[in-house]
């Protein structure tokens, strides 16, 4: 089984707003509300790929029940912990001449909501497969989210990680599956710019040697490279497109990787379904779907081997 774990997830408003200017009033010409997360991405683009999941994490309120509806329409198992006080967030995107996102905090929570996650994930075999993925909440804090991976990582399941900064860096103790920085983020980690090939090979590398078994670095329009836990490296371009949002584009990435993963064994076939998901959200206005995905993939020819 497939378990996504989303720690701060959020209904997301999305507003189209011609010429969008801080300061004033500005009418939308268009709205809609989706489930959001980077875990619930990456439960949605599963399913859109045939694979079942079950999403889990917190939700909260009366924006927690309309989290839950919304993301029932997706067709997603969800198994999410209600938390006694606040409510579920709401992250508003405005689509203008550029992308802007106001990201709310989210609500506390408690010990005993932690608890139950940790029990949850307690009887996990060899046979799952974890995506931990997005920002740790403030009140979750770092203690508490490196003792959830550690809880993930003692039951022998594999675990694949997509979050920032120190977060990403102490998990690699847990020697987790995959990691999934993009370029900048793989950058700031370091203290310097990975904008050549052989930067992100130095820095990916030195995330190996600290425990990461597989490391995929997503490059945007660039595509994606992939170093591998048998010290393969595959380099695969993205296909060119009309970028509509980037939202989702980046989980799209690791849910098709995942499903490449799961369907071949073969880093490379996973690699190139990753970007061809990755891609194809990133042309739409929304989470690809399976023709859309597919209709990328034989576009792409073979990733290259460094």
């Amino acid at each position: 089984m497939i378990y996504t774990v989303t720690l701060n997830p959020s209904v997301d408003y999305f507003l189209s707003v011609k010429d969008f200017k801080s300061g004033i009033i500005n009418r939308s010409v268009n709205e809609y509300t989706l489930p959001g997360g980077k875990g619930v991405n990456v439960s949605i683009v599963l399913k859109n790929l045939g694979i079942h999941t079950v999403a889990t994490g917190f939700v909260a309120g009366e924006t927690g029940s309309l989290f839950y509806s919304l993301l029932s329409c997706q067709g997603v198992e969800s198994d999410f912990i209600q938390l006694k006080e606040g409510n579920t967030r709401i992250n508003v995107k405005v689509k203008s001449e550029a992308e802007t996102e106001i990201n709310a905090s989210g609500p506390n929570i408690d010990d005993e909501a932690y608890t139950k996650l940790l029990e949850k994930f307690s009887e996990l075999s060899m046979s799952d497969m974890v995506v931990v993925a997005g920002s740790v909440p403030e009140s979750l804090g770092q203690e508490r989210y490196l003792g959830l991976l550690d809880c993930i990582s003692r039951t022998g399941a594999a675990l694949i990680i997509d979050t920032i900064g120190k977060n990403l860096t102490d998990s690699l103790k847990f020697k987790p599956f995959l990691i999934k920085p993009n370029d900048a983020e793989l950058g700031e980690i370091f203290g310097t710019e990975c904008n050549s090939t052989e930067k992100i090979a130095e820095c990916a590398g030195r995330l190996r040697e600290s425990g990461a078994q597989n490391v995929l670095v997503s490059r945007g329009a660039a595509g994606a490279v992939l170093f591998c836990s048998n010290f393969q490296v595959f380099d695969c371009p993205a296909p060119e497109g009309d970028v509509v949002s980037t939202v989702g584009s980046g989980d799209s990435t690791v849910a098709g990787f995942v499903a490449g993963y799961m369907e071949s064994g073969d880093y490379e076939y996973a690699l190139k379904l990753g970007v061809s998901a990755g891609s194809a959200s990133a042309f739409t206005p929304h989470l690809a779907s399976y023709d859309e995905i597919m209709r990328i993939f034989e576009e792409i020819k073979n990733c290259r081997i460094k």
